[in-house]
């Protein structure tokens, strides 16, 4: 990039910072930044209770006529949302840096998302899976393309200093919007097929019937009017770019500012390796995050009830660390953070493959043999969870500052263009931990037992930490001041 150019984007992002505009000095007292920051607490019920911890596992266990249909419609889903997503966000991203305001394009998608997730009320046991698949799919799509729009928005509202600690607070608050989410799903809602009673003893409000999976149905609706509800402070409180390019031009000026993009990587060696070592370290997070708990559920036997705590322990945990690292990704910057998250996943990691029913640390702690019954009754259990807690701590962080990291390296008029280009890279290789840990397991199971596979199969994860740390000790951090 020419010294001139550089000049000019500096001098422009002086400008905005004069006065009480936006980017704001003091973020937290602006009700423009806590608008902000509810996108993600109303975004955060879909992948968490519908996604991950009740519809998901309905839709492979009662949904489909047999749990290996289920889980092969349920993959695929997967796949054709991720594919989708790297495809189209850099273009999407692209566009909308041309066309302008973020706001519209996040309400479109609002409308798409709210109506497949409330048709999914219609998913009864033996209705059609394809259907279904395909509101999932929607609703995902949606929620990841206004998730490029939402997070292009912040290096314009926030001053570059500022960007860290509110990219984490807000990643807490999205997490404290799904376990609040799940917590009423889990106690209120999900009746057990067995006894027809929630966790709590007690009978699913509306009397929804759990034979008929309608408490995982109901999150479907319920999760809309969530996000109808809370992204509304978004739309109300939070300031928007002006209207630029119609949007005929701007979706053919997109394509050339896509491949623009790509050259322009090049000429910015340090935002090239993180991006790289992103798309490495963000692949093992993924997979850690699907993997750990049916990981422990294999191995400990553990029911959808322990699964579901287990993910509300992780959460809770997750929340304390996203509010310790604002306060850290604003002393000692965004790069300091997720190294140090990463780090702290590979001693998580480490942990929960060195744990086995009768013995952590790879057998230097062992564990009496116990008839102890209840959940989370054994001392090995426990220590997984023990281990869970650093995973729940890094988590969260090193996902938000990750974001924070991007958004200190663009100037605004870029921010959505290259937050298309984050999407795809965190898409782009996102089946190769997974696969790397099937493959392993596979290979491991044929000369020893099914828990030692297992075991072995997860530390395939350890690599993709190693080398996302590696790449990032030689890369560069962000400039805080002027981003550049």
């Amino acid at each position: 990039m020419r010294k001139d150019q550089r000049l000019r984007e500096t001098t422009a992002l002086t400008s905005v910072s004069i006065g009480d505009q936006p980017p704001y000095r003091r973020p937290l007292r602006r009700p423009a930044v806590w608008g902000w920051m509810a996108f993600d607490f109303a975004a955060q019920p879909l992948f968490t209770v519908v996604i991950t911890f009740v519809f998901g596992p309905y839709f492979v266990s009662q949904l489909a006529p047999d749990v290996a249909t289920g889980q092969a419609w349920w993959a695929f889903a997967a796949t054709v949302t991720g594919i989708i997503a790297a495809c189209l966000s850099p273009l999407i991203g692209a566009i909308a840096d041309r066309a302008g305001p973020r706001k519209p394009w996040i309400a479109g998608l609002a409308v798409v998302q709210i109506c497949a997730l409330s048709l999914l009320w219609t998913a009864a046991p033996g209705s059609s899976l394809a259907l279904a698949a395909t509101l999932i799919v929607a609703a995902q799509i949606a929620a990841e393309f206004s998730i490029v729009f939402n997070d292009a928005m912040i290096p314009r509202l926030v001053h570059r200093a500022e960007i860290g600690r509110v990219s984490n607070i807000a990643w807490g608050l999205g997490y404290a919007g799904g376990i609040v989410f799940l917590i009423f799903t889990l106690a209120c809602l999900a009746g057990s097929p067995e006894t027809g009673r929630t966790i709590l003893g007690l009978v699913p409000l509306f009397d929804l019937d759990p034979a008929a999976g309608e408490g995982a149905r109901a999150t479907g609706p319920l999760s809309a009017l969530w996000y109808c509800v809370f992204v509304l402070p978004m739309f109300l409180l939070t300031p928007d770019r002006p209207r630029a390019e119609p949007v005929g031009a701007a979706v053919r000026h997109g394509f050339s500012d896509l491949l623009a993009t790509f050259r322009e990587l090049r000429g910015r060696p340090a935002l090239m390796r993180f991006l790289i070592a992103r798309m490495i370290y963000q692949d093992g997070v993924n997979a850690l995050i699907v993997l750990g708990g049916a990981f422990a559920a294999g191995m400990f036997g553990w029911s959808i009830t322990e699964s579901g705590l287990f993910g509300i322990i992780l959460n809770v945990t997750a929340i304390l660390g996203c509010l310790g690292a604002s306060l850290l990704d604003a002393r000692l910057g965004s790069k300091a953070v997720v190294v140090a998250a990463i780090l702290c996943l590979l001693i998580a990691t480490l942990g929960i493959i060195s744990t086995e029913p009768r013995s952590t640390l790879f057998g230097l702690v062992a564990f009496a043999p116990s008839e102890a019954t209840g959940l989370f009754a054994t001392a090995a259990e426990k220590s997984y969870i023990l281990w869970g807690l650093f995973i729940g701590l890094a988590f969260g962080p090193v996902q938000a500052s990750s974001r924070s990291w991007l958004a200190q390296s663009v100037t605004p008029d870029e921010a959505g263009r290259y937050f298309g280009f984050y999407a795809l890279i965190g898409r782009a290789t996102s089946f190769l931990a997974p696969a790397t840990v099937a493959a392993v397991t596979a290979i491991a199971a044929t000369s020893t037992d099914p828990v030692t596979a297992s075991r072995i199969g997860m530390s395939a994860l350890l690599a993709f930490f190693v080398a996302g740390v590696a790449i990032l000790l030689f890369t560069k951090g962000p400039n805080r001041d002027l981003g550049l």
